[in-house]
């Protein structure tokens, strides 16, 4: 697909960038000039953006909240602030009555595809936002998620809707699950 390839590439005006995958990245001989401002190779004079790119959030930085109200009851967007594995910054916008928890990961579903990811909450840089912002939580954000055997036994009673003074205990534990 050489010929084709480089056909589409100069008509929506670059390719992927090789680093984090961004399209519109430009390769002017050995140099890749890329779009996306988190990424090593990012140009601002590319497509006229700004000359100093935004700063990636520090751990303890608080973000303001975005997407309208700031409660739990609305709905709206998420920005996500996650560092990924390679230590490059990403920020996801997601629909907050799409966040879920499933152990350690917040489950979402991101635009612009709507594509649902799964984030690991130790890489999340905003995680106190985004746990305020979820809808329904099993567990209380900060609270340790339960064990195999609490599940095994939560799952029983409600699957066979009994009860049992351990089966109390858990559920005094996570009255949300």
């Amino acid at each position: 697909m050489g010929f084709l390839g480089s056909l589409l590439d100069s008509l929506l005006g670059g390719g992927k960038c090789p680093a984090c995958g961004t399209p519109g990245a430009r390769t002017e001989g050995s140099q890749v000039r890329c779009l996306n401002p988190f990424c090593k190779n990012f140009d601002p004079n590319l497509k006229g953006q700004t000359a100093q790119p935004p700063q990636p959030p520090q751990p303890g930085e608080q973000q303001p909240a975005s997407g309208g109200g700031a409660g739990p009851s609305s709905g709206g967007a998420v920005t996500i602030q996650y560092k990924n594995f390679q230590d490059q910054y990403k920020t996801f916008t997601a629909d907050a009555a799409s966040l879920y928890r499933k152990k350690d990961h917040i489950m979402a579903r991101v635009a612009p595809k709507g594509q649902l990811i799964g984030l690991s909450r130790k890489r999340i840089q905003n995680l106190q936002e985004v746990e305020g912002r979820m809808l329904k939580q099993q567990v209380a954000p900060g609270q340790e998620w339960p064990t195999r055997k609490e599940r095994q036994v939560m799952g029983y009673h409600q699957k066979h809707g009994t009860t049992s003074p351990l089966y109390e205990k858990i559920r005094a534990k996570y009255p949300n699950w």
